[in-house]
């Protein structure tokens, strides 16, 4: 299982400024529109202080930090979802990631062209989101007249899946996010083969001035994120580029004399996991590692996460939970108190928890 999130906006929003100081991918960065054509992807490591502190406790040196993907999807323009702008191309590209960075500019810099003529995020936003219903709603109406003669022949699930289609094409046709439609399994089910861009969780992410935070610009797009049920980070990306080229020594004294306990990037990875629906665990049997899965996950499909054989064999899992493990000490203390417990292949993993599998293929 990997996860990633598609990180996009207008063109000469700071996407690929962000995108370098997450990856240090040196994505190429230009003052005109279309510049990223081809996505550019990069694996970032999640920052974890759970993981330093159960490295610390268990003795394990250079743990492995869990990962998440990011791919800097080139810029949207009005009319994309007709094609403009290469819109058809980059649409497909937001279609497979399974979350969404929406970036929008709340800077003002006058040697950077801005395509919208001046700097408003709600307008920016929406013009984007615009772009997103309109490509589902085309999608989805070609889908629904397929279906149509399915249903139309009397069969029973074409005929579920069609109302759903129908209801969504209403709810999309009055200008609104799938995301915001209160859709059940059922429903999600029957849209889930067609890759909505409007279904996917997303976040807002301002790209601020210094001392920007309390702009009225940013107001109005933390109460838009709000308004559609997204989730909502600024930071100042230039700012973050540079302190992504600093040494790793050199990198806390800048945030320490600017008073920042981290990095706005460390904000905007752990928010996308949230994102995500993400829950993080740890297999200390050897090496230490953190694993990113979907909240909910049972042991056995975790340990698939890890090898299938481990999964295919699954016999039981030994678990502990971090907050135990940190209460105890160290884990020969903890098996002492009796925190250390079996659990079964149904079982759901819970954050934090520390297990062992054992297997037999």
């Amino acid at each position: 299982m990997s996860f990633n999130c598609g990180i996009i906006g207008l063109p000469n929003v700071g996407k690929s400024t962000i995108f370098n100081a997450l990856s240090g991918a040196g994505a190429q960065i230009a003052n005109y529109p279309f510049c990223t054509i081809d996505p550019n992807k990069g694996i970032v490591p999640v920052p974890d202080e759970r993981l330093e502190k159960i490295a610390h406790m268990l003795k394990k040196s250079d743990p492995i930090h869990a990962k998440i993907e990011f791919i800097d999807v080139a810029g949207l323009v009005s009319g994309a979802s007709k094609g403009e702008g290469l819109g058809n191309r980059f649409l497909g590209h937001i279609r497979n990631v399974d979350a969404v960075v929406h970036v929008v500019r709340c800077f003002a810099e006058p040697d950077v062209v801005h395509v919208t003529g001046g700097v408003d995020p709600v307008r920016d936003a929406g013009i984007i989101n615009t772009e997103l219903m309109l490509a589902d709603l085309e999608l989805l109406t070609r889908a629904g007249d397929k279906v149509k003669k399915l249903a139309q022949s009397g069969d029973k699930d074409a005929k579920a899946r069609l109302a759903v289609i129908e209801r969504a094409c209403a709810h999309l046709d009055g200008g609104r996010l799938l995301a915001g439609m209160g859709l059940d399994e059922d429903d999600l089910a029957a849209l889930g083969e067609y890759g909505l861009i409007t279904l996917k969780p997303v976040l807002y992410l301002a790209n601020i001035d210094e001392g920007g935070a309390d702009s009225p610009a940013v107001a109005g797009l933390r109460a838009y994120a709000g308004e559609n049920g997204a989730e909502f980070l600024y930071l100042i990306g230039k700012i973050e580029e540079e302190i992504s080229h600093l040494p790793a020594g050199e990198k806390q004294e800048f945030l320490d004399a600017m008073g920042l306990a981290e990095s706005g990037l460390a904000r905007l990875i752990r928010a996308a996991v949230k994102l995500l629906g993400m829950v993080t665990f740890y297999t200390a049997a050897t090496e230490l590692q953190a694993w990113m899965i979907p909240d909910g996950t049972t042991m056995q499909k975790a340990a698939g996460k890890i090898h299938k054989d481990m999964e295919r064999g699954f016999i039981r899992a030994e678990v502990f939970s971090f907050e135990d493990l940190e209460r105890a000490g160290d884990d020969h203390k903890l098996r002492e108190l009796g925190l250390m417990r079996a659990e079964g292949r149904d079982h759901p993993v819970r954050d934090g928890d520390i297990v062992k599998f054992l297997f037999n293929v």
